[in-house]
């Protein structure tokens, strides 16, 4: 019962009375349809709204991850309604111009395929395209095919190691490679955060191992752990990822990795080219579509010099959510513009979870609203940690535990 509810609420909501809505509707010369409802209507609407969030209030914090996901899920829904009204207006409007740009029965020249969201082709290399060894690497080899077949049956570490060093023999200990047929043009740290997800690690070097190489990037994988009782703090392990990197090479960027992600097209690169960059933009169980404009999770890239001057992700975000949307806040204070993978390239699928979820961070819209006075006293500045690290043929794995003590806040 509850589910219709949230499901009523948000359709009406997110369909029905959001600003694009309006936008289109008004483009057609109709009002948003939120005017049309009667009063009665819009205070049944937010009864229902007060009706749940004392809900989700009353929710113990274990169901609160589930939750958020299918509210997410009920939001991209939404949005991908709100873009079929968008593309049945579009056809009206044609009507309209057809009909306008018509005289005594001809037509005169009109495109209606202009998109502003579409971006130019993007040409790759023909086949046979040779190159030095003392060249850069190209970014768009003709290795890199597109659509890619995603393989998510569970797999032991050892196989995936067997099969990937046959093919690999020179990767360096710790999962370091770089390729010997041409200067690599980025060097690119991949740091994924984990906790209980040891059978998601060896599907995800399966599948992105020969992504990275195919695209000729110098690469590592930093697996970073969390250990202990303390409610999982995504952020705070990509801080000591990037501090335990760094400490074995001066990389250009670093692409922060869900363990659960696998990106279905190898053109989707992983290079430090257009960043601050979001390549998750459309995920399976959102329906491939954004929750939201300023959704940043998933997978996310800067280099090492802008995360250096955001002070790095936030240490406060204790439990699931929150700290994404505070790293988007971070990034647009420091005026960088996100990019984002065009059309199809940033599709993703979500390895299924065998085991609960990490519980909901109930506090982190407080803290997104003071994002920019935290920035300069919660990130980098204040980690402290005491790691423990071990070095596998293909990653390196950094333990830790976590607690509130090692990160610090002071007043602001």
């Amino acid at each position: 019962m509850t589910h219709v509810v949230v499901v009523s609420v948000l359709f009406v909501s997110v369909l029905f009375c959001s600003a694009d809505t309006l936008k289109y509707m008004q483009k057609l010369g109709a009002s948003s349809l939120c005017d049309y409802l009667p009063m009665f209507w819009k205070e049944t609407l937010l009864l229902l709204l007060q009706f749940v969030q004392k809900w989700l209030n009353s929710l113990s914090v274990s169901h609160l991850s589930t939750v958020n996901e299918y509210v997410f899920m009920v939001q991209a829904r939404g949005i991908q309604i709100r873009e079929n009204v968008k593309n049945i207006g579009a056809q009206v409007l044609e009507q309209v111009v057809r009909g306008a740009y018509s005289i005594n029965g001809t037509d005169y020249a009109y495109d209606f395929n202009v998109s502003e969201s579409d971006a130019p082709p993007t040409t790759y290399l023909p086949e046979g395209f040779t190159y030095l060894p003392s060249q850069v690497c190209p970014e768009r080899l003709h290795t890199m095919k597109g659509r890619l077949e995603v393989n998510m049956s569970e797999v032991s570490l050892e196989e995936v190691e067997r099969s990937l060093l046959e093919e690999e023999p020179n990767m360096a200990q710790g999962g370091h490679w770089k390729p010997d047929d041409c200067l690599p043009r980025w060097k690119v740290a991949i740091l994924v955060p984990f906790r209980n997800r040891h059978e998601h690690l060896p599907i995800l070097l399966r599948h992105l191992v020969p992504v990275l190489k195919k695209q000729r990037l110098q690469f590592a994988f930093y697996f970073i752990e969390q250990l202990g009782t303390e409610p999982f703090n995504r952020a705070m392990l990509f801080n000591v990822g990037y501090k335990e990197a760094m400490k074995d090479l001066d990389w250009d960027c670093l692409v922060f990795h869900d363990v659960d992600h696998l990106m279905e097209n190898d053109r989707n690169y992983y290079g430090c080219t257009d960043m601050p960059r979001h390549f998750a933009v459309k995920l399976d169980k959102y329906s491939y579509m954004l929750p939201y404009n300023e959704f940043f999770g998933g997978v996310s890239g800067l280099t090492v010099k802008q995360f250096k001057k955001i002070n790095g992700f936030p240490n406060a975000f204790w439990g699931w959510g929150g700290e994404d949307d505070d790293l988007w806040n971070r990034v647009q204070f420091a005026n960088y513009t996100v990019s984002r993978p065009h059309g199809e390239h940033g599709r993703y699928m979500s390895i299924p979870h065998h085991h609960r979820g990490e519980v909901q961070f109930l506090g982190r819209y407080s803290l997104l609203r003071h994002s920019k006075e935290r920035q300069k006293v919660d990130g980098l500045n204040n980690l402290n940690y005491s790691p423990l690290v071990s070095r596998r043929p293909l990653y390196t794995n950094i333990t830790v535990s976590l607690s509130r003590m090692l990160a610090p806040i002071a007043d602001y």
